[in-house]
């Protein structure tokens, strides 16, 4: 598999590039001499058992033997209590860094270590649609490109950018794409999850492991064992849980909360972030190693001020996916007001627009300011019977009730139930959304979180 190094995209050269960084071993002694092993992943092992990734098929050989593990300084060898020992240009190590040119030795087989480096150029694609991605601007076409470059690999992707970029839908895209789409597509929210949860969510508990722990669960690495494991807004996690997250990146293993087994998992890792995680390392509130082993492959998504040229294809696309069979005009004025438009919510706040707008039958172009403007956009408002018998404010209260029940009931089933997304989609508090909706009597499956 390509292993790529974290490099970004540089949009200023035509076209892009990424580095693949990858190494070989080639066997210079023992019964297999002349064999020749490309290690293009995180980590690999060494042995004579079959679950090897390197299977050398001689008895002085133990069963796993050693480990290449590539880190922010190089790549790093480990004795993983071998019978006779692991040696290092003849020296015995327990671990050491390996410079190019080096020989491992493994009971009588030899080994020599030749790291290397590719330069792959990233072409823009030339599609306007990409799995659940659409665009034709250049910044999204060069995400397309290096998508269709990386999904069939196994590299770690680190995605960050603003609130509402679509970073989950580049996420599921590579999963989409990859070899691995059949499997499952396991999503945890770092920024959602009580930090007392977050542990048991990613790693799983055995039961009795804390109080609550009524029965043996799962953890999402877990879960997605086969598949890819996407943990959305990684920047909220704890520096605590950080070095459990490094060892299952770095390992491939994990132990569940109050466990003593450790599972092996074979999974993918996309994560993704609004922060600038770079910073937060220079704060000290992110570990640096494990930055670097998420920057494998780096993908800033573009804002939709840097992309506005896709926005009349993104509002075709909304209208035909969220509209179940309603019509939705709009008019030359309102498609001029959603071009112009600063889009601070981004792709997200654009979906919202279009989804509010068919939800109460308006012009989008009036969800984009407040009411009260030209007559053309106060003729598209949705009919209202008024009440002669009720007061200026008591009529708008009515409205407002409408508003919010109908938003409050959308929102909701957007967000699949899960209050917590629904406020951060909503830009709202927490508690103050609760309080809607049991005004409203609007029952959510997630009212027990």
């Amino acid at each position: 598999m390509d292993h790529l190094s974290g490099t970004r995209i540089r949009r200023e050269a035509t076209p892009a590039t990424v580095n693949l960084r990858r190494c070989k071993l080639v066997v210079i002694k023992g019964p297999q001499r002349g064999t020749e092993h490309v290690i293009g992943s995180d980590v690999i092992r060494v042995g004579k058992a079959p679950e090897n990734d390197l299977v050398l098929s001689d008895e002085t050989v133990s069963r796993v033997h050693f480990e290449i593990v590539r880190d922010a300084k190089g790549y790093l060898v480990r004795d993983l209590k071998s019978t006779n020992g692991t040696f290092l240009d003849s020296a015995e190590i327990k671990e050491a860094y390996i410079r190019a040119g080096s020989v491992l030795a493994a009971g009588a087989v030899e080994l020599k270590f030749t790291p290397f480096e590719e330069r792959i150029e990233i072409l823009p694609s030339e599609k306007d649609h990409l799995g659940e991605m659409v665009g034709r601007s250049a910044p999204i076409r060069e995400i397309f490109g290096l998508i269709e470059r990386i999904a069939h690999t196994d590299a770690t992707v680190l995605i960050e950018g603003e609130t509402g970029t679509g970073k989950d839908v580049i996420a599921r895209t590579l999963h989409q794409l990859s070899p691995r789409g059949g499997a499952p597509f396991i999503v945890v929210d770092c920024g959602a999850v009580a930090g007392t949860l977050i542990e048991s969510e990613l790693f799983g508990h055995e039961k009795g492991s804390f109080t609550g722990a009524v029965a043996t669960r799962q953890g999402a690495f877990e879960l997605a064992s086969g598949g890819t494991v996407f943990l959305d807004e990684l920047g909220e996690l704890s520096l605590d849980l950080q070095p459990k997250l490094l060892r299952v990146l770095e390992q491939r293993e994990l132990r569940r909360v109050g466990g003593t087994r450790t599972m092996k998992v074979d999974l993918r890792v996309i994560a993704a972030t609004r922060k600038d995680l770079r910073s937060e390392v220079e704060k000290g509130k992110f570990r640096e190693d494990l930055y670097f082993r998420l920057n494998v492959v780096p993908i800033t998504a573009p804002t939709l001020r840097d992309r506005r040229e896709d926005i009349p294809l993104l509002v075709e696309h909304f209208i035909g996916k969220l509209s179940d069979g309603q019509t939705l005009t709009i008019s030359d004025s309102t498609r001029a007001a959603l071009m112009a438009h600063d889009w601070p919510g981004n792709v997200r706040e654009l979906r919202n627009v279009i989804e509010r707008a068919i939800a109460l039958g308006a012009d989008p172009g009036l969800l984009l300011s407040p009411l009260g403007g030209d007559s053309a956009r106060a003729s598209a408002l949705p009919t209202v019977d008024f009440d002669p018998s009720l007061s200026f404010r008591d009529t708008k209260e009515k409205w407002n009730e409408l508003f919010e029940r109908r938003y409050l009931t959308w929102l909701l089933r957007r967000a699949e139930g899960n209050i917590s997304k629904a406020a951060r989609d909503a830009d709202m508090d927490r508690k103050y959304l609760h309080k809607l909706l049991r005004k409203y009597a609007i029952v959510s499956a997630a009212e027990d979180e």
